[in-house]
């Protein structure tokens, strides 16, 4: 990675567009079973899980964490916020179930790109002074979130570092204008084992499965340094042709849906240079 990128920081910082959504009840595992992409009864209680919200052509409308708390109690880390708008349209098909859906807005997400206290990969730990930790990195990396009642500081250099950070590790981060664009698949979705082709039926589950079953995915992520700031929504170009589009960026890092099979020569966006970079391993839970 080249000196573009933002400098790594020390300690735990806030992340101000994180938010926490939750569902409490008898029935909040078996709903989210139905709303979400991934296998959530499969999950033991005190771990988490990357998981994906679709619509019902199966693009993908939020990317979170889902950590199972305990059997009545599950926790939605919504990295680029809308938690509010999202309780409100999961409210829709509460129907008779019995789950609470709230927008946890005590709740913040500290941050630190140091190795967790003592939780492990998708174990998190309920430390003594009521903070959850969940391991959100690997050796080559290491990071922690901590969730509790109590902000650290923030600022826009640690965000901005942080972001870059999961945008190395393959996980994108999706604004407004990016969501109901992409399928699991042209994320990279399955890298992060965060949608299940096994499961019953949830919402863009049918597509899902054809994608992945019928072998037509063409597309998906990859990591480019760029030379100047990428954008969402930006073109990826090769020979004056564009191939491919940002999905999200952090600076001059940027993940963008490009063709499997990729013919050679340089990328350009924004009429500039775009280096493919290796996409880091170790965050799929």
């Amino acid at each position: 990675m080249s000196d573009n990128l933002a400098p790594a920081f020390t300690g735990f910082r806030t992340l101000p567009k994180a938010q926490i959504l939750s569902l409490a009840g008898a029935d909040a595992v078996a709903f989210a079973q139905a709303q979400f992409a991934n296998d959530v009864p499969s999950l033991a209680d005190g771990h988490w899980q990357w998981n994906a919200w679709l619509t019902a052509k199966g693009r993908v409308l939020s990317i979170f964490q889902l950590l199972r708390v305990d059997p009545q109690q599950l926790l939605l880390v919504c990295h680029d916020g809308g938690a509010e708008a999202m309780a409100e349209q999961l409210r829709r098909f509460v129907f008779r179930r019995k789950v609470v859906i709230t927008h946890a807005n005590e709740l913040v997400v500290n941050a630190a790109l140091e190795a967790p206290s003592a939780a492990h990969c998708a174990e998190l730990a309920q430390l003594d002074e009521a903070v959850i930790e969940l391991d959100v990195g690997s050796p080559a990396l290491p990071r922690t979130l901590r969730i509790s009642k109590t902000a650290s500081t923030s600022d826009s250099a640690a965000e901005l570092a942080w972001r870059q950070t999961d945008l190395r590790y393959g996980l994108p981060r999706l604004d407004d204008a990016q969501r109901e664009q992409w399928t699991p698949q042209q994320l990279g979705l399955d890298r992060l084992n965060a949608y299940s082709v096994k499961k019953g039926c949830y919402p863009g589950q049918e597509i899902v499965a054809r994608t992945h079953f019928l072998g037509k995915a063409k597309r998906s992520l990859a990591l480019l340094e760029c030379v100047s700031f990428a954008n969402p929504g930006d073109a990826v170009q090769q020979a004056e042709t564009s191939i491919g589009t940002v999905a999200c960026a952090a600076g001059t890092l940027a993940l963008a849906v490009l063709p499997l099979e990729l013919p050679e020569g340089p990328l350009q966006v924004n009429s500039g240079i775009a280096n493919i970079q290796p996409l880091l391993d170790g965050l799929a839970r």
